[in-house]
C-alpha cells in the first residue's frame, strides 16, 4: 500500500468520523429528554469507541506502510502494554491505547505460552515438556490448542524415540513426523510381543557339519558361530535368512586329514571371531576382510576360558596358571596388553564392558575371584576357602558370581555381587540347597537379575531390596542357560527343554525340546538363538550320517524369527526355502528329484 492511498484511508475514515459525532450531537438533546444521566456517558464511549477504532486503524495502516525493518518489535510491544496498563481516559486517546493493548496482547499469544497465570516463550515450554513420558505429553495435548502444538513438537517425539530405542542412528531431519514414527515402532513392537507369546513365526535348524560334533555356540546380534570336533568354526548369518555357512580356515597343515584338534571355544562381536583348539592355538578372524585368520596365538597349554568384548576388540585366554589380554595397538594389530599369574587354573572369564582407559577383566579359579586391570597385578576380589565359584556374570559396575557352601557351617549357596569400583561385596542374595549354574546381570533390566539352579528353578533377584522377587519351578533337571528382558525370561535346561516365561504372570508361554543340554540362549525382540551341544564328543560312523543320527548325537543350533507373521508349525521348512541350483536337501541329507520352485 503506498502513501497516496494510505492518505485517501485515513480521509475517508475521518470524514465518517466526523460525521458520525453530528449525528450524536444531533440526538443528543432527544436522549437528554428520556434518559438525563445516560447522554452523557453514551457519548464517552462512542467518541472512546470511534477514536479507538480510528487510532488502531491509524496503527495498523501505519504498521503496514513501514518497511519491515522498522516495525515494532516483541520488547516495544511488551512496554506499550506495559504502558497501556493504566487507568483508561474517557478521552480518545485512552480508548485507543485499551484497543492498543487489547492488540499487542493478541500478538504476544502467537509467541508466548500461557502456563496458568504466567507467559512463557516457546522455547522454555519445549525444555519444560521434555521431562514428560507419551501419556503425559498426550494428555497436555487436550488442554489447549497452544498446548498441542508444544506436545507435538518434533524434538520432543526424537528424543522419545531415541529413549525408548527406536532409530538409534537416525537423526531429527530423517523424517517430518516424529510423532507417527513413534506410533508405528509402538506398533511393531507389539505385533512382535503378540508373536513371542503365542510362538508366532519361523524357526529354522541351522546347518551341521556331517562328520563333527557340536563343541561350543556363541552369538552375537544375529551372528551365529560354532565349533566342531572336526576343528571347522562356521559362521551363520540369521539375520538376513541365509544360513549356508561359511567355513572359517584354521590354516591346519593338512598331512594328517581329519585329526585337527577340537575346538574348545568360540566367541565373536560385530567385527570379530576368536576360536581357542584343544592343543592351545588361538585363531582370530576379521568379519570384514575375509575366511583366513588375521592373528594366530599359540600358548604352552590347553586353553580353559575365553572372553571377548562386545564393543571393541579386547580379547582375554587363560591357560594353565596365566592370563592374557590381547588388545590392538596404533597400526590395528593385536598385542599382548597385560599378563597375570593366578593361583588356580581359571574356571570363568568375563571382559567388563564400558572401559575407558585400560582393559578389565574378572576371573574365578576355584574359590578365588580376581580383579584384572591392565597396568596393574592381579588383585583378589573375593576368597572364602572351600567355597567354589559356580558361575559368573560381569556388568560395566558390577560382578555377579555364585558361591557354594561347603563345611561345617552350611549357610546355603548365595550369589554374591560385587562393586568394581569400590571392590566390595553390596548384595548377597538367595539361599538356595543346589548350586547356581547361571546367572545374567548384563542384559538384565536395571535393578534385577536372573539366575538359574541345579535346584531347578529361576529366580528374579531385586538388587534394591536383596531378596528374590520371583522364583519359578521351570525344568526337570538343573538349569543351565537363562536370560531376561522387561517381560519375558528364556530358560534352558539340562534335559534340553527351552521355556519361555512371562514372568509379570508367572505364566509358561510356551517350551521346546531337544536331547541335548542348552548351552547357549541369546534373543532380542525379534529373534531367538538357541543351542544344545552334547556331553559326549564321540564321532559317530559316518555311514550313519542322517538328520536323525546328527538330531540324536551331534548337537543342534535353531533359530527363531519372530518378525514373520507365520506359525511355527506352520512355517515354511529350509528345505523349502532353498534356491532351485541347490540340489541337495539342505538339512535333510536328501537328493531332490525335483527342486522346489522360488516363489
Amino acid at each position: 500500500m503506498d502513501d497516496h492511498s494510505l492518505d485517501e484511508f485515513r480521509r475517508c475514515w475521518q470524514e465518517e468520523l466526523a460525521q458520525a459525532q453530528a449525528l450524536r450531537k444531533r440526538r443528543r438533546p432527544e436522549a437528554a429528554e428520556r434518559r438525563p444521566r445516560r447522554p452523557e456517558v453514551v457519548s464517552g464511549r462512542g467518541e472512546q469507541q470511534a477514536s479507538g477504532y480510528l487510532a488502531l486503524a491509524q496503527g495498523l495502516l501505519e504498521g503496514a506502510g513501514r518497511p519491515p525493518a522498522a516495525r515494532a518489535t516483541r520488547a516495544e510491544r511488551q512496554e506499550a502494554a506495559s504502558r497501556s496498563r493504566s487507568p483508561p481516559a474517557r478521552d480518545a486517546a485512552g480508548g485507543g491505547e485499551q484497543l492498543v493493548d487489547q492488540l499487542i496482547r493478541d500478538l504476544n499469544e502467537m509467541d508466548d505460552v500461557p502456563f496458568f497465570d504466567i507467559q512463557l516463550p516457546y522455547e522454555l515450554a519445549i525444555n519444560i515438556f521434555q521431562y514428560l513420558n507419551r501419556r503425559e505429553l498426550g494428555r497436555c495435548a487436550q488442554v489447549s490448542k497452544t498446548w498441542r502444538v508444544i506436545a507435538e513438537d518434533e524434538v520432543l517425539w526424537y528424543r522419545l524415540c531415541q529413549q525408548e530405542g527406536h532409530l538409534p542412528e537416525s537423526s531429527i531431519s530423517d523424517y517430518s513426523c516424529w510423532k507417527l514414527v513413534f506410533q508405528e515402532c509402538r506398533a511393531k513392537e507389539h505385533v512382535l510381543r503378540t508373536n513371542w507369546k503365542n510362538r508366532k513365526g519361523a524357526v529354522s535348524e541351522l546347518e551341521h557339519i556331517p562328520d563333527a560334533v557340536l563343541c561350543d555356540v556363541h552369538s552375537h546380534d544375529g551372528v551365529v558361530i560354532a565349533g566342531y570336533t572336526s576343528g571347522d568354526v562356521r559362521v551363520w548369518d540369521t539375520r538376513t535368512w541365509d544360513y549356508t555357512a561359511p567355513f572359517l580356515e584354521s590354516e591346519f597343515e593338512e598331512d594328517e586329514p581329519g585329526m585337527q584338534p577340537y575346538v574348545s571355544f568360540v566367541r565373536i562381536n560385530s567385527s570379530l571371531a576368536v576360536a581357542a583348539y584343544e592343543d592351545g592355538f588361538l585363531n582370530i578372524w576379521n568379519l570384514r576382510t575375509g575366511k583366513y585368520p588375521i592373528h594366530r596365538f599359540e600358548h604352552d597349554a590347553r586353553i580353559q576360558a575365553l572372553a571377548l568384548s562386545q564393543e571393541d576388540a579386547t580379547i582375554a585366554t587363560a591357560s594353565a596358571f596365566d592370563v592374557v589380554m590381547l588388545c590392538p595397538n596404533e597400526e590395528g594389530n593385536l598385542q599382548i596388553a597385560a599378563e597375570f599369574e593366578v593361583q588356580k587354573l581359571v574356571d570363568y572369564l568375563e571382559i567388563v564392558p564400558d572401559t575407558e582407559r585400560y582393559p578389565v577383566a574378572v576371573a574365578t579359579a576355584g574359590d578365588l575371584v580376581y580383579l584384572l586391570k591392565a597396568e596393574d597385578s592381579a588383585r583378589t576380589l573375593h576368597y572364602v576357602y572351600g567355597q567354589p565359584v559356580t558361575c559368573l556374570d560381569v556388568s560395566a559396575n558390577q560382578a555377579a558370581f555364585g558361591v557354594k557352601s561347603l563345611g561345617w557351617v552350611y549357610e546355603g549357596n548365595k550369589i554374591l555381587v560385587y562393586s568394581l569400583e569400590a571392590e566390595r561385596c553390596v548384595s548377597k542374595l538367595g539361599n538356595a540347597l543346589g548350586d547356581f549354574t547361571c546367572v545374567n546381570l548384563r542384559d538384565s533390566p536395571p535393578n534385577l537379575m536372573v539366575s538359574g539352579n541345579m535346584d531347578r528353578r529361576v529366580r528374579i533377584h531385586d538388587l534394591r531390596t536383596d531378596s528374590i522377587a520371583l522364583s519359578i519351578s521351570a525344568h526337570q533337571l538343573g538349569v543351565s542357560a537363562v536370560q531376561m528382558d522387561d517381560w519375558k525370561i528364556v530358560s534352558g535346561g539340562e534335559e534340553g527343554l527351552v521355556s519361555v516365561w512371562d514372568y509379570r504372570m508367572s505364566q509358561k508361554l510356551w517350551e521346546v525340546h531337544s536331547r541335548h543340554p542348552v548351552r547357549h540362549i541369546s534373543f532380542n525382540s525379534h529373534s531367538l538363538i538357541t543351542a544344545h551341544v552334547p556331553y559326549e564328543r564321540v564321532v559317530r560312523s559316518a555311514d550313519l550320517d542322517n538328520f536323525a543320527t546328527h538330531r540324536r548325537h551331534r548337537g543342534l543350533i535353531q533359530a527363531y524369527a519372530f518378525a514373520v507373521d507365520q506359525l511355527a508349525f506352520q512355517s515354511t521348512v529350509p528345505i523349502c526355502r532353498s534356491s532351485c541350483d541347490a540340489m541337495p536337501g539342505y538339512n535333510y541329507d536328501l537328493a531332490l528329484a525335483f527342486p522346489p520352485d522360488s516363489i
